[in-house]
């Protein structure tokens, strides 16, 4: 017979969610509109791009790695989509996503064939990505025209059933990575490497392998994220995801991540997305700058990490 679960055992493991209806409370006596419909509404399209971002780092996380490239990935897709959408039309989408996965594998295949620490390989990655950006772009914003959004990018932009089509592609997204994580090897793998990479390793797994596979798939969700940023935004831009590097990673670890791997889901990270955009529109409530705000997530990230971090797996902080 199971035995009940003690009120601070309960509230551990619901953490996230206790926060985020607090939080949410709390700006609803700020501001009685909050509840509306359309802005609760709004509130959730916004989130889905910092979401679409986070979802796939989650992986890498949840394997006990890192990846910073993120944030120039989505920049470099949503320059890959302005620019190329006009000759390829829906094959742009596909090669400013194809552009994601080759980013990602690359930094996972630098981190696994040179042997160094995953975060100075996407590191690096991300400068080379930053790099394609700025050229792709000839250095500068290039607008998305609206016949051509309306026909090849509709599906991340308007609505439909009364939801805005963003809601849906990040419902869609989340389900999908989900169902990877939960119901299939490799996501039962992602979580057996966070935990002991040692044992599985010695039980012949080709941890490399399922290594490269978790830097692929963040590398194209986060070019998802800039498909539709820039969908939304009608332009791409080569530092149009410069300020999400942080929430992203932030929204992760609120999420109850363990940074040190094995712990985690994708629905977690959307409850996290979730607190760092109610978060956001708080401080904007109260005049907070934006370059301000980033001190705020930098913080809220040092005090998820303390929480949510096994320092078991840590004999030696460096």
């Amino acid at each position: 017979m199971r035995m009940p679960s003690s009120p601070l055992t309960w509230l551990k493991d619901n953490l996230t969610f206790v926060v985020l209806i607090v939080l949410v409370l709390a700006i609803s006596v700020y501001d009685h509109t909050f509840f509306s419909a359309s802005n609760l509404l709004t509130v959730m399209a916004d989130t889905m791009t910092l979401f679409l971002m986070a979802s796939g780092v989650t992986l890498v996380i949840m394997m006990g790695g890192i990846d910073l490239s993120v944030q120039s990935v989505a920049s470099m897709a949503s320059c890959i989509l302005a620019v190329y959408l006009p000759r390829f039309g829906f094959g742009a989408i596909g090669l400013a996503v194809l552009s994601g996965m080759v980013s990602g594998f690359f930094g996972g295949l630098v981190s696994n064939k040179l042997r160094i620490p995953s975060f100075i390989a996407t590191l690096a990655v991300s400068g080379v990505v930053a790099s394609a950006a700025f050229y792709v772009s000839d250095t500068h914003s290039v607008n998305i025209p609206g016949d051509l959004s309306a026909v090849y990018l509709s599906w991340a932009v308007g609505s439909f059933l009364g939801l805005p089509c963003e809601i849906w592609v990040g419902f869609v997204c989340l389900g999908v990575l989900n169902a990877v994580l939960t119901l299939t090897p490799f996501g039962r793998l992602v979580r057996a490497i966070g935990s002991q990479e040692r044992a599985v390793l010695a039980s012949g797994i080709e941890v490399n392998r399922q290594k490269l596979i978790a830097f692929t798939l963040s590398g194209a969700m986060a070019a998802i994220a800039g498909v539709v940023m820039a969908a939304r935004l009608g332009s791409g831009s080569p530092t149009l995801a410069n300020e999400f590097l942080l929430p992203a990673i932030a929204c992760v670890i609120v999420g109850g991540t363990a940074v040190t791997g094995g712990i985690g889901s994708i629905w977690r990270t959307y409850l996290g997305a979730l607190i760092i955009q109610v978060v956001r529109i708080g401080m904007t409530f109260v005049g907070i700058s934006v370059f301000a705000q980033q001190i705020v997530f930098g913080l809220l990230l040092v005090a998820a990490v303390a929480i949510t971090m096994d320092r078991s797996k840590v004999s030696v902080i460096k």
